[in-house]
C-alpha cells in the first residue's frame, strides 16, 4: 500500500494527473466505480436520445392521425386502412375499439347489451399499455439521477481511506503524497455528478411529455367511446 502511493506521488511530481492517469491509479474498487458510473451514463443517454426521438416521432404520428380522423372519413375506412398494422398509440386505441364494435354487430348474434362498458375496457387496457411504452425505461433515468451522486460518493470515501492508510504507511505527508490519492478520489464523485445531472434534467423533461402525451391518449379515447356511444344509439 505504502509502495502505491508512493508511486502515485511520484506520478504526480512529474506532471502526470491525466484523467487517464487518475483512473489507472486508482483503487480497483474506486475503479469499478468509475466503470459502473461511466456505464450507467451511457446507457442513460442511449435513452434519452431513443425517448426524443420516439416522442417527436409519436408527436407527429397523432397529429396525422388526428387531422385523418376529424377529416370526416368513414370510421369503417379508417378500420381497414390502421387493423392491419395500428403503428402508433392512437391507431391502437382506434383499431381496438373498433375491433370490439365490429364483433359486437357482426355474426348471427348481436352482442349489444354491455358494449359501452366492453368499449370502455378494451380502451383502458390498451391506453394502459401504450403509457406503459412511452414510459419504459424512464425509471433507469430517475434512478441514475438520484443514486450515482451517492455511488460516486462511496467510491470518493473509499479513495481517500486507501489514500490515508498508504500515507499512514509511507510515514509521508507531503502533498506530493497526498494529491494523487485525493485526487484519483474526488474523480469518482465527478464521474457521479457527470452521470446524475443529464440524468435527472432529462427524467423531468421526458416525465412531463410523456404525461402530454398519455393526456392526450386518455383525450381521444373518451371522444371516441362518446362517438360509438352515440352511434349506438342511433343503431338502437
Amino acid at each position: 500500500m505504502g509502495n502505491e502511493v508512493v508511486q502515485n506521488a511520484l506520478a504526480a511530481t512529474s506532471g502526470d494527473l491525466s484523467l487517464i492517469s487518475l483512473f489507472l491509479q486508482a483503487h480497483i474498487v474506486v475503479k469499478l466505480v468509475m466503470v459502473g458510473l461511466m456505464l450507467a451514463s451511457v446507457w442513460s443517454w442511449a435513452i434519452i436520445i431513443d425517448k426524443v426521438l420516439l416522442y417527436s416521432r409519436t408527436k407527429r404520428q397523432m397529429d396525422r392521425f388526428e387531422k385523418v380522423f376529424w377529416s370526416g372519413q368513414s370510421l369503417e375506412e379508417l378500420y381497414q386502412t390502421l387493423s392491419g398494422r395500428p403503428n402508433h398509440a392512437m391507431a391502437a386505441l382506434f383499431v381496438a375499439a373498433m375491433r370490439e364494435w365490429k364483433r359486437s354487430f357482426e355474426g348471427q348474434a348481436r352482442s349489444v347489451a354491455g358494449l359501452p362498458a366492453r368499449i370502455e375496457k378494451v380502451l383502458d387496457v390498451t391506453l394502459a399499455r401504450e403509457v406503459d411504452r412511452l414510459e419504459k425505461r424512464l425509471l433507469f433515468l430517475a434512478t441514475v439521477g438520484s443514486a450515482a451522486p451517492f455511488v460516486g460518493l462511496f467510491g470518493t470515501g473509499w479513495g481517500i481511506m486507501n489514500s490515508f492508510q498508504g500515507i499512514a504507511n509511507s510515514k509521508s505527508t507531503s502533498l506530493a503524497v497526498v494529491a494523487p490519492g485525493i485526487a484519483e478520489a474526488l474523480f469518482a464523485t465527478a464521474i457521479g455528478l457527470l452521470a446524475a445531472i443529464p440524468a435527472v434534467i432529462a427524467y423531468n423533461k421526458l416525465a412531463s411529455l410523456a404525461s402530454q402525451h398519455a393526456l392526450r391518449l386518455e383525450g381521444f379515447a373518451d371522444e371516441f367511446s362518446a362517438i360509438l356511444s352515440r352511434l349506438m344509439d342511433e343503431r338502437g
